[in-house]
């Protein structure tokens, strides 16, 4: 069994080098063919000359085994050898590489230098082996002592049986005696014991799997699978819970925090969200409370009727009221409820409680919406939410209640130009807050994203004429859907050149994604703004497959990198590896990189060192009022 074991280790262990192998030789052929674009040849001096630079490239961006570059004719004109490199080994090690850069006319052939991948699963392999043999050892010295228990429990049996044939008058006292003795074996009770720990480490295994199967890390509740369990096992087959209701609360500022604060203020506010809905629900002794995504939470009352059931709601809508002041937030968390019984299917349930939540954010803050349609599963129950959503979202727009903020960003260097980003917060009649991820998302979804972008461009463009602020540039967010819509790039063109000096200080931020679904239309967005004198930023850069050749062609002045690279980013390599390959190309294209989401001392040092060119997040600056 051992020697199988090793075996299977081994094999293993060579498959899955083998795979990462040939995955970091893919990797490295598509990164070899992104640099050879930004190398030319005029003439054969130069064709040479150009093989020695992209060979000192290579050599400093990879590590090496061997490598050479040969010309169309087969002529090397450049090679290295690296003799600190591990010997390759027949049906591991890929084959050397060939990439032809026709740009260039050249050939690339190299060999990856795997040394450290090698001896990381050679380590594993001896390691392996090593608790083979102990566990052999282990398992061979146990299995003696408990054969040698077992022969001495029948040895003693028959010397009893023996005693009893002597001496029949032996009574059954003397008998289980002897029994209580043979149980007092040292060897036969440690081996009960061994099998009691066995099973309690099962046991604890099986809790373990079962805990991070189904309960939320963070907040400790039972996530959105047990959740399913539950309505299912409780409330749908044979139970005691005959109708009750459904509470589903979303919290309706933690993509706004993330971005501003950062995600560890995040994950603070929804841990507090939970706390308060504990509170809340604690007086009813039968309800159950699961988180079933990032912001939403739902409660189940089993058999107690919505008008019982809208006191909690109540309570709730204190309680973040309260929690609200004390954090200087624009909203906590709104709250959608509706009735159920055994035959309601769960998607309709949770359908209608969305509903319900979509009502309630259109209102005043941490409020709370009750659906009592019975008839509403017969209709288009999305339009119900939709309809609130479109006459709040066209007040808006139509009064201009849109208020502005601006988060800075901060230069590394004396030369690097950089700007503060404008973020806009959205009113209802009352002048309250509404919840900014909700509202941008209806917009879309409704089809007035359009008209909230000009909204924002307007307004921007008014404050910074009213309060004389030309010294400044400010960034205006762009939807993707904005920047297809051709009317859309007509009035932006328009509205630039009315006010020239304006536009010269605006800077239009728009994701990698949406410049990705229509590259001609976003190429001709792109060289108007460059024409009126505006720039433009590419941000959530990293997230797509974008290759450098797109950008060179589309000339931004900026890109921001996407959050997931700069978080953490004084732990982890590989983001700086990658986040330091990008830089530089994007250095060799004038374009300048970002980066958001800094929220400590110690990322905002690591970026300084990989030369980004400004940085932007909690650590540097919150946002205040234009």
């Amino acid at each position: 069994m051992a020697l199988i074991f090793i075996v299977s280790i081994s094999v293993i262990s060579i498959t899955m080098l083998s795979s990462l192998l040939g995955t970091k030789s893919q990797e490295h052929i598509s990164l070899i063919n992104s640099l050879t674009q930004h190398f030319t040849v005029n003439d054969e001096d130069d064709e040479l000359k150009t093989a020695n630079n992209l060979l000192s490239t290579l050599k400093k961006i990879s590590n090496y085994k061997q490598l050479a570059i040969y010309s169309t004719t087969g002529k090397q004109l450049g090679q290295f050898t690296n003799k600190d490199a591990i010997v390759n080994i027949p049906f591991i090690f890929p084959e050397p590489t060939k990439v032809n850069a026709p740009n260039l006319q050249l050939t690339i052939e190299y060999r990856l230098n795997f040394k450290g991948e090698s001896i990381l699963v050679l380590t594993f392999i001896i390691l392996s082996i090593v608790l083979s043999l102990v566990l052999v050892f282990i398992a061979a010295t146990l299995s003696s002592k408990r054969h040698k228990a077992v022969f001495n429990i029948i040895g003693q049996q028959i010397k009893n049986d023996l005693a009893l044939i002597k001496n029949p008058n032996k009574t059954n006292n003397d008998k289980s005696t002897a029994d209580h003795d043979v149980l007092e074996i040292p060897e036969l009770k440690q081996g009960v014991d061994d099998i009691k720990a066995l099973m309690k480490l099962q046991l604890k295994n099986v809790v373990d799997l079962e805990q991070t199967a189904y309960v939320d890390s963070l907040t400790k509740l039972d996530n959105r699978g047990r959740f399913v369990q539950f309505y299912e096992n409780q409330v749908v087959n044979d139970s005691p819970v005959k109708f009750g209701v459904l509470v589903m609360t979303r919290c309706s500022e933690l993509q706004t925090i993330n971005q501003i604060h950062g995600y560890h203020e995040g994950d603070n506010y929804i841990a507090h969200v939970a706390s308060l809905i504990k509170k809340a629900v604690s007086v009813y002794p039968d309800s159950k409370l699961f988180r079933l995504n990032s912001s939403d939470f739902a409660c189940i009352l089993p058999n107690i009727k919505l008008k019982q059931a809208e006191n909690l709601t109540k309570e709730l809508t204190l309680l973040f009221n309260e929690y609200q002041l004390a954090s200087d937030l624009d909203s906590v968390a709104y709250s959608g409820l509706v009735g159920f019984d055994k035959t309601k299917p769960l998607g309709e349930l949770l359908a209608l409680a969305d509903t319900g939540v979509s009502i309630a954010q259109t209102q005043s803050p941490n409020s709370w919406y009750t659906q009592t349609d019975t008839d509403i599963l017969q209709k288009n129950s999305a339009n119900y939410g939709n309809q609130n959503w479109r006459q709040e979202i066209e007040s808006v727009i139509e009064n201009q209640r849109v208020t502005l903020l601006l988060q800075p960003i901060q230069p590394t260097g004396r030369n690097s130009k950089v700007y503060g980003e404008v973020l806009a917060r959205f009113l209802n009649s009352n002048d309250e807050m509404l919840p900014t991820a909700s509202f941008i998302a209806m917009a879309e979804k409704l089809d007035k994203i359009t008209a909230v972008d000009k909204l924002i461009v307007e307004t921007t463009i008014r404050n910074i004429v009213d309060k004389n602020m030309l010294g400044h540039s400010f960034g205006i967010n762009i939807s993707p859907r904005s920047i297809s819509d051709e009317h859309f790039i007509i009035w932006l063109e328009r509205r630039l050149l009315r006010d020239p000096k304006v536009a010269t200080h605006l800077i239009f931020e728009i994701s990698e994604y949406g410049l990705q679904q229509n590259i001609k239309t976003s190429k001709r967005l792109v060289d108007m703004l460059h024409r009126v004198g505006s720039r433009v930023t590419v941000e959530r850069f990293g997230v797509g497959l974008t290759s450098f050749k797109f950008f060179r062609d589309l000339t931004p002045d900026y890109i921001k990198m996407d959050s997931s690279y700069t978080r953490d980013i004084d732990d982890d390599k590989n983001n700086q590896y990658f986040l330091r390959l990008m830089v530089d190309l994007a250095h060799r294209l004038s374009i300048n990189v970002l980066a958001e989401s800094v929220e400590s001392q110690e990322e905002k040092h690591t970026l300084e060192k990989l030369f980004i060119d400004g940085c932007q997040g909690f650590y540097i600056g919150k946002p205040h009022p234009l």
